[in-house]
């Protein structure tokens, strides 16, 4: 419950933007949208590590972000994207080493993730605000921190290079796996 005069974080924020499904036919562009969402996520994490007050909303949000859909694509990224730019990049690319970079951060990310949605899934079981524990809150944000880092380092590096050298058939293959990863039928659009 809010008191008065504040204003309740679920109410402050339009929280994590659902995707759109007519993105997956162009993969790249979906990448970059979902990472787009892994920011609003940061900036979600953000204020929940600041915030005194308990308001469940925002806290379920991303305890169901970090169950459900960061897994979903990490997958995409280590079982498609990253070898796909493994067959296709050049060796002056360089890319391996930023690959193996992200790889690790991938797994550190979802250890210290699953860390996260443990401390505010007992948020939620003890009514308590975020931002009122030392711990919590350092973690809460050292983790939006690391995301962040990574996000960067995604979208300015792997991106242009997987627009560089992905074909045309390695987009279409990708398309059908991201889509078929959702449980959707190839060129299906979920709406």
């Amino acid at each position: 419950m809010t008191r008065v005069g504040e204003v309740g974080l679920h109410e402050a924020h339009d929280g994590i933007e659902p995707i759109s499904p007519e993105l997956m036919a162009t993969p790249l562009d979906f990448f970059f949208a979902e990472h787009f969402r892994h920011r609003q996520l940061c900036a979600l994490i953000d204020r929940l590590s600041t915030t005194t007050f308990f308001d469940p909303g925002p806290i379920a949000e991303v305890v169901d972000f970090l169950r459900f859909e960061a897994p979903i694509h990490i997958i995409d990224e280590e079982e498609d994207l990253f070898p796909l730019l493994r067959r296709r990049c050049l060796p002056e690319d360089d890319v391996e080493g930023v690959l193996g970079v992200l790889s690790a951060e991938h797994k550190t990310d979802a250890i210290l993730g699953r860390g996260v949605r443990d401390y505010l899934e007992h948020c939620l079981d003890t009514r308590a605000a975020p931002g009122a524990n030392m711990d919590g809150r350092r973690d809460l944000a050292a983790f939006a921190a690391q995301e962040r880092r990574h996000l960067a380092l995604e979208n300015a590096v792997v991106l242009p290079i997987a627009r560089q050298r992905l074909t045309p058939e390695d987009l279409t293959g990708l398309a059908r796996r991201l889509a078929a990863r959702r449980g959707m039928a190839p060129g299906e659009t979920g709406g």
